[in-house]
């Protein structure tokens, strides 16, 4: 058998933009004739994935997977909407959210585990759909939420179907009461979540780098208004109770009625709200702007 040198590995992977393991198994699996590797990879659909992998993927869906005490929710990007349409891709997304469920959300243990129905990983169908749709995609994020006695609730905004959407959102809730009655309360801080976007869970959960920094501007915006520095000091006070009225989870205004708080709403139910996490599609992934023009003036050699 040839020699698999790392020289070989590279010129490989250069030729055809397959990652760094994969070509080394082409190589082996082929004793080392980079042409019949090459082919090996296309036939596996490694290199036609490797190809798009660079093209941004900021479409695709959320999606959520619930058990009892427990549920997952992840985000799986595409490059178009169009195929966050696609059965294929909604299956992956869905299988992808139950086996989180499972294993939990660790991004390099979800892609080992293995596809429902398939001899494959999921990284590999992940693969497999990208060589067969013709789109990049991506296993963005994932995360888990548990509790010891209690529900972790989902909501979905704007479903395309049950459980996958475009915002998701998780909410903990640990007490006593009936299942349907907790999973109602968490549905509806669910919503509420989704509507407000609040950064924390409470006042402790605060980035504090986010809290000095929205400190220090209210600071100079009271100094502005020329007045003592004791009156300054509890003016930017009051202006970061607002702050963290604003951010906070417990100290936010209840979206269903206007006027609760959430932690008012919560205790009220004799539960506790333990966590809660919001993805919304695409968040945070910078998107390309189509200059129809250039790309125009660029097909047209001008």
């Amino acid at each position: 058998m040839a020699a698999i040198t790392a020289a070989l590995v590279k010129d490989l992977r250069e030729k055809t933009g397959a990652g760094m393991m994969d070509c080394k198994k082409a190589l082996v699996e082929n004793d080392g004739d980079i042409e019949v590797a090459i082919d090996w990879l296309r036939t596996k659909g490694l290199a036609a994935a490797a190809k798009k992998s660079g093209r941004i993927a900021a479409e695709g869906l959320i999606g959520v997977a619930t058990g009892p005490n427990r549920a997952a929710m992840v985000e799986v990007n595409a490059e178009t909407d169009f195929v966050a349409r696609n059965d294929a891709f909604q299956d992956l997304v869905a299988n992808i959210a139950a086996i989180a469920l499972q294993v939990g959300d660790n991004l390099e243990t979800i892609a080992a585990a293995p596809f429902p129905g398939t001899d494959r990983t999921v990284a590999e169908q992940l693969t497999h759909l990208i060589a067969t749709i013709g789109e990049n995609m991506s296993i963005r994020r994932a995360k888990v939420l548990t509790v010891t006695n209690g529900v972790v609730a989902s909501y979905i905004h704007q479903a395309l179907k049950p459980g996958l959407g475009k915002i998701g959102v998780l909410a903990a809730i640990e007490g006593p009461g009936e299942i349907g009655t907790l999973e109602i309360l968490g549905r509806q801080v669910g919503m509420h979540v989704a509507a407000t976007r609040p950064e924390a869970l409470d006042i402790d959960a605060v980035d504090p780098a986010a809290l000095e920094r929205e400190r220090a501007v209210l600071t100079e915006q009271a100094r502005a208004s020329g007045k003592p520095e004791a009156i300054i000091e509890k003016m930017v006070e009051g202006r970061v109770r607002k702050y963290y009225e604003e951010v906070v989870l417990l100290e936010q205004v209840w979206v269903h009625d206007g006027e609760s708080r959430v932690r008012a709403v919560v205790k009220k139910a004799g539960v506790a709200l333990t966590g809660f996490a919001r993805f919304t599609l695409g968040e945070g992934i910078e998107k390309p702007k189509d200059d129809f023009a250039a790309e125009v003036a660029a097909t047209a050699g001008v």
